[in-house]
């Protein structure tokens, strides 16, 4: 070997190496060897083995954190498949070439020359940072390891994520099957409506146009398949706006489909009018009147085309005029019978009326020949006695009227009031109430007032039969029994609290009160 050729062996083994060459080769052989571990091989250092050339160093956190030597100046990140120069410096094998490359042959440290020829791998420095101990890179992971063995980690890591291959968001590889058929925005669905695949994230388009997904008519809001919407809302719906059936003659109108027929009766006359002028500005413009030619030749051969022509035109202008004659008589015979409708309603109307004012004349007189039958004695049924006491446990007054009665022919006519006494009631809680009211009769002008008598008042118990009976003079100077000026004297006689009832049956127990006027 020449020497020169020893010089650049030494050279790339070892630039610190000056003295006895061969001594300098044993050494660096010996040094390699010591790098490597009997069960170290090839596989052991993939994680380095597998990178693309151009790759940057290893962007990992290490813990402990990297030391400064093995940070390659470039970018800054720990030395990946680390190449040293002939001045002692270290860098990525790809950040070192790239950057001889695209900024000249010089080191980017001290401007030193230096040809991409005189790199030569630093295998010492590549088994250190290979030996030392990261952290995994996924969320989730709290797992270390030397770097050799990150790779091998992260192909087993069940916090690695990976793209989903639908969506392209990344997913933790436990995780994936679970979304792609749950989660991922672009997973196929199938419609339950119409059986057709659609991607999930146009859900809401797909339920927009899906013929056969249920809707409901925004007229009636009747449910139904959206592909029958059109031809409901054509012909079926009885809310969907509608053009009138005279729209071609000129009525504007649009009404909901179940009041076409009201507005065809209401407006005939008007529909009537809308096609007479129709047909009269049809045979107006049927006919056009000839134009005068420029040239006589061309006005004498117009003359015979037009003639036939003319002559056809004549019959049918004739029967559109019938026509509009024949309609103009059918529209005044049928105001004239709108008029005699509107007249004829009018009076039923009236008749109707007069004959309600009688029957309810009738009922009252009937009411009136009932309430002189009783001859003094009147037995009031109270009816749904137990609602009326429901609601007065909710706190609701409860005051009921009974019919009007007299105490004779001729007699006075009177009515009973009842109070269900409200149970925060001051001095009469869940007391029943019951007062005597003098009315405008018919004989008040053949009796004498005030009302003088006995008033019997009773409560009658219809499951046991103990009823409870209070007799009552009336007292002349009082209010109560003076004659009344309105229909009922708004002063009753009675007492205020008669029967403490203790259920809807109304069994009861007495207590005897003063009667007093309220």
């Amino acid at each position: 070997m020449a020497c020169s050729d020893m010089e650049k062996l030494s050279l790339d083994v070892d630039p610190y190496c000056d003295s006895d060459l061969s001594g300098c080769a044993a050494a660096m052989e010996k040094e390699r060897e010591s790098y490597l571990s009997p069960t170290e091989n090839p596989s052991t250092i993939s994680v380095s083995a597998s990178i693309p050339p151009d790759q940057q160093g290893y962007d990992v956190e290490f813990d402990p954190p990297l030391e400064s030597k093995y940070e390659c100046p470039i970018c800054l990140m720990g030395l990946r498949s680390a190449v040293q120069t002939p001045c002692g410096h270290r860098f990525c094998n790809s950040c070192i070439k790239k950057s001889i490359r695209d900024t000249g042959q010089k080191c980017p440290v001290d401007n030193e020359v230096l040809l991409e020829e005189q790199l030569f791998p630093d295998n010492f420095a590549k088994r250190e940072i290979l030996s030392l101990t990261v952290r995994c890179p996924n969320v989730g992971c709290s797992d270390k390891m030397e770097l050799r063995q990150l790779e091998k980690h992260l192909s087993h890591c069940k916090f690695a994520t990976v793209p989903c291959p639908q969506c392209l968001e990344s997913v933790r590889k436990s995780h994936l099957d679970e979304h792609k058929s749950q989660q991922c925005l672009q997973r196929l669905m199938t419609c339950p409506a119409c059986a057709g695949s659609y991607v999930y994230a146009n859900k809401q388009i797909h339920e927009q146009i899906c013929p056969f997904a249920n809707t409901v008519c925004e007229y009636c809001e009747m449910e139904l398949i959206r592909d029958q919407l059109a031809l409901h809302c054509d012909t079926d719906c009885l809310k969907a706006p509608v053009a009138c059936t005279f729209s071609t003659f000129g009525c504007r109108e649009k009404m909901p489909r179940n009041e076409l027929a009201q507005h065809m009766q209401e407006f005939t006359q008007m529909h009537m009018r809308y096609m007479a002028e129709f047909l009269r500005s049809q045979s107006l413009s049927s006919c056009p009147v000839p134009s005068i030619a420029a040239h006589s030749s061309s006005d004498e051969r117009g003359a015979t085309a037009r003639a036939p022509e003319s002559c056809q035109c004549k019959p049918e202008l004739m029967n559109l005029r019938e026509t509009v004659l024949e309609l103009e008589g059918r529209l005044v015979r049928q105001d004239q019978q709108i008029r005699e409708l509107c007249i004829h309603n009018e009076t039923q109307k009236n008749q109707v009326t007069e004959l309600r004012r009688k029957l309810s004349s009738l009922e009252e007189a009937t009411r009136e020949l009932e309430a002189q039958q009783y001859q003094g004695v009147y037995v009031w049924r109270l009816e749904n006695f137990s609602l009326h006491l429901r609601n007065q446990e909710a706190g609701q007054p409860i005051v009921l009227h009974s019919p009007p009665f007299y105490t004779g022919r001729p007699g006075y006519k009177l009515c009973l009031r009842l109070h269900l006494q409200t149970p925060n009631a001051p001095r009469c809680s869940n007391y029943i109430s019951l007062f005597v009211h003098t009315m405008q009769g018919e004989f008040d002008s053949q009796l004498s007032w005030p009302l003088q008598g006995t008033i019997r008042l009773a409560v009658l118990d219809q499951v046991e039969g103990e009823h409870h009976v209070e007799v009552m003079e009336t007292k002349p100077d009082l209010q109560a029994f003076q004659r009344p000026t309105v229909l009922r004297n708004p002063k009753g006689f009675g007492l205020p609290t008669p029967s403490r009832y203790t259920s809807p049956s109304c069994s009861s127990t007495w207590d005897s009160r003063e009667p007093s006027e309220m």
